[in-house]
């Protein structure tokens, strides 16, 4: 579905104190996704694993590097040969409550992605399209006429995953997106995308820092570190026996709750 070839991405600094100076956020990065499942990117804060998500849904263009979504090179494409392609690879954020406008009613803001992809929809149609998104999340079409600040954070997680499913897309992409959440409504959205990947064969790139999480939901994890891949492989085989050093720490660092889940390292 997805695949990312000697991805590269530099930044240069606008501040006063560091001007001409650059940080080269993404370093030679290469992974594929396949239908269906679930890679998790995992790293510290400045890893990288952010943009290198932004970078692959072309929402920043990358220095160096390709992009292919389905098999179609997408790393130059533009304008509506770009639209066109977007509609497969969507996008649901860290932050439900800012991710959505507070002036727009719940069925707009889940309708805007029709807006744009299928112009050809009726006023009708949306709405039935949406009502069915929200359904496939847990929700009532009921709520479609009241606004974002009337919902639970986990609520406005599944508003804006519904958000991303109305255009039919191919590929998730998931910027932490329980991490601002309750644990407890952490397992009710994480057990939804299960669901919902099971249901509709979508494949999923899973931003996250939380260990736990990514052994919960992941079928193959990318490790990065200083803009770099220092490990992937399969969730099972990468937690239990660790090949790179900060994947060690990583793992040394995660809170262990039952001694079963403990590791040599």
């Amino acid at each position: 579905m997805l695949e990312v070839r000697g991805l590269s991405k530099t930044f240069q600094s606008g501040g006063l104190l560091s001007q001409g100076q650059s940080k080269k956020a993404v370093d030679d990065v290469s992974f594929h996704l396949h239908a269906g499942e679930t890679l998790a990117i995992v790293g510290e804060s400045g890893s990288g694993k952010s943009t290198t998500a932004r970078l692959a849904m072309r929402l920043i263009d990358s220095d160096d590097g390709e992009i292919a979504w389905q098999g179609s090179d997408v790393t130059h494409v533009k304008g509506k040969a770009l639209r066109l392609q977007r509609h497969q690879i969507q996008m649901v954020f860290q932050d439900p409550f800012a991710s959505l406008n507070p002036r727009m009613r719940i069925w707009e803001s889940v309708a805007e992605g029709l807006r744009v992809h299928r112009p050809d929809m009726n006023k009708q149609k949306r709405r039935d399209a949406v009502a069915e998104a929200l359904q496939q999340c847990g929700l009532s079409d009921a709520i479609m006429q009241r606004y974002p600040h009337q919902f639970s954070g986990g609520q406005r997680q599944r508003i804006g995953i519904a958000r991303a499913l109305v255009v039919k897309p191919k590929v998730l992409v998931l910027d932490e997106p329980v991490s601002a959440l309750d644990v407890s409504v952490q397992a009710q959205i994480l057990n939804l995308l299960k669901e919902l990947q099971q249901t509709s064969n979508l494949a999923y790139l899973f931003i996250s820092h939380d260990l736990s999480v990514i052994q919960h939901i992941a079928d193959r994890v990318l490790v990065m570190f200083d803009g770099k891949v220092v490990e992937q492989g399969d969730v099972v085989d990468v937690f239990a026996k660790p090949q790179h050093d900060y994947t060690r720490e990583l793992l040394a660092a995660r809170p262990i709750t039952h001694p079963s889940e403990r590791i040599s390292l």
